[in-house]
Order: C-alpha cells, then sequence, then structure tokens
C-alpha cells in the first residue's frame, strides 16, 4: 500500500465519519427523506455532468450497471435514508458507531454465506467487534436511547453490508465518476417516493442547515464515494475497507466536538474494541 492509497483511505474515513454529524444538523431543520433525495438529485446530476466533460461514458457493462442499481437502492436508500430518518431522535456518534460495524459483518457474511476461511485473528476480531457492540449498546439502552431509531441504523448497516459487496462490481471497468453519479441518482429516484408521500415540506432555513446540506452534498456524498471507488480500484476491497477501522474514532469525536454530544467511558471503550476487531478482520485477510 503506497502513500497514495493511504492518504485517499485517511481522507476517505475522515469524510465518510463526518457525514453523521452533517446529518443530524440537517434532519433538526428539514425533513429527512426530502433533503436526503435532494442531496442525492444534486450530487447525481453533478457527477454525471462532470463526467461527461471528462470524457466518461454511461455505457456501463451489464455487471457495473448491477453493482450500480444495488449500491444505489442499498447504500444510498435503505441505509442512508434509515439514518437520516433515525437520526432525528438518536445521537449522530451512536449512528455512526453502528454503522462502522460494517467491515465485520461483511467478514462474517462472507464466512456463514459464502464459505470463506476465516483465520484465528479474524475470528477474534469479530468476537472483540460484538463485546465492543454490546458493551456501547448496553450502556445506551440503560441511557434511554430511542429503540425504534437503532432498529432503524441496524437495519440500515445490514443494507450497506450487501452494497459493499456490490462495490467491486460497480468499479471494475472504469468510468468511476460516471457510475458515482448513477448510483446516486438511482438513490435520489428511489427516496422520492416516500419523501412525497410521508413527509411534509417544513424547512426552517438558517445557516446551519445551509452548510450541512451542501457540505453533506459535496463531501461526504460526491467526494468520499469518488474516493472510495478509487480506492477500492487502487489496492482492491480487501485493503480498502481496513480504513474502516478508523471511523468509530472519528465519527464519536467529529459529533463530540462540533454537536457537544456526550461520550461515556463504555462509549470509548467500546469504539476502541470495534476499532481494534475490525482491524484484527481486515489483517486477517492479508
Amino acid at each position: 500500500m503506497d502513500i497514495k492509497a493511504i492518504a485517499m483511505g485517511l481522507a476517505f474515513a475522515l469524510m465518510w465519519s463526518s457525514a453523521f454529524t452533517s446529518a443530524r444538523v440537517i434532519v433538526e431543520y428539514a425533513p429527512p427523506l426530502s433533503a436526503l433525495a435532494l442531496r442525492f438529485l444534486i450530487s447525481g446530476l453533478l457527477g454525471v455532468a462532470i463526467a461527461w466533460a471528462l470524457g466518461q461514458s454511461a455505457r456501463l457493462s451489464g455487471k457495473q450497471w448491477l453493482g450500480v442499481v444495488i449500491f444505489g437502492v442499498c447504500q444510498n436508500a435503505l441505509y442512508l435514508g434509515l439514518n437520516f430518518v433515525a437520526m432525528q431522535t438518536i445521537p449522530a456518534s451512536l449512528a455512526a458507531i453502528i454503522a462502522s460495524t460494517m467491515p465485520l459483518l461483511v467478514a462474517l457474511a462472507g464466512w456463514i454465506v459464502f464459505g470463506n476461511r476465516v483465520r484465528p485473528l479474524g475470528i477474534a476480531g469479530l468476537i472483540a467487534g460484538l463485546i465492543g457492540v454490546v458493551l456501547i449498546m448496553g450502556a445506551r439502552l440503560q441511557g434511554g436511547v430511542d429503540v425504534y431509531g437503532l432498529i432503524l441504523c441496524v437495519i440500515g448497516v445490514v443494507s450497506l453490508t450487501i452494497a459493499t459487496l456490490a462495490v467491486l462490481g460497480a468499479s471494475s471497468g472504469g468510468n468511476v465518476l460516471m457510475i458515482v453519479g448513477l448510483q446516486m441518482l438511482v438513490g435520489s429516484a428511489i427516496l422520492w417516493a416516500p419523501a412525497l408521500t410521508l413527509e411534509v415540506w417544513d424547512v426552517t432555513w438558517n445557516w446551519q442547515l445551509v452548510v450541512a446540506f451542501v457540505y453533506t452534498t459535496l463531501v461526504p456524498g460526491l467526494a468520499a464515494t469518488l474516493v472510495w471507488f478509487l480506492l477500492v480500484g487502487r489496492i482492491g476491497a480487501v485493503k480498502a475497507s481496513t480504513f474502516h477501522f478508523l471511523n468509530p474514532f472519528f465519527g464519536v469525536a467529529i459529533a463530540a466536538v462540533l454537536l457537544g454530544e456526550v461520550i461515556g467511558v463504555l462509549d470509548v471503550i467500546g469504539v476502541a474494541i470495534i476499532a481494534g476487531g475490525i482491524l484484527a478482520v481486515q489483517l486477517s485477510k492479508q
């Protein structure tokens, strides 16, 4: 893994983790699904326009189109849609911690569903990750966290796991920025139906909403997704996923600094254990 790949991985982890804090701000002032559908529409159109300007084509292979659809539905519509709704009632730090367990679920799915061999270090990592999750969830449930929001986040991370398994098929064969734009448009199209059916366009306009929306549209939305696809194409999905061990730290730290969310001792211990478990799982694959 070269210096450029490391820099890309660090940038991705930081951008990806910051999305929970900006999303928490957005759902304070705007309907979550409508805001997310609009975000994906803008990001998708920007991505496609820039891709066309760079000479990229929308003529994708069947494998790429399948990846675009799966990624757009599972990550953008389901994972992020459920998280935006959930963050109306749960802290951004908790949503970030749950989402950061995705590499553990990917490894578990490979082991149980696909019969992939897991080394002892990987098994230890899975066990450690489970212990960390139990510690955090136990403390949060005792503290009165909203169970409905918690369930939505869990369903969302399962959808993210499925999306991650589809990334490699979508990122191979070039036209990366075009693929990023198209999968965002897929997510937007799916989200507009429940947004228009279930929500009322009631927005409290202020600078916090505008800054959070612009940031989440351009940085976690467009830039982070592009960096992730490029990173997977450069070093492979297994090595790229190693950087996810930083997400629990970054997600909790950013929410604490910008939103003033209180982080308990068990949260810190649980985050450290989960991060160690993710790192162990990824290292065991290499």
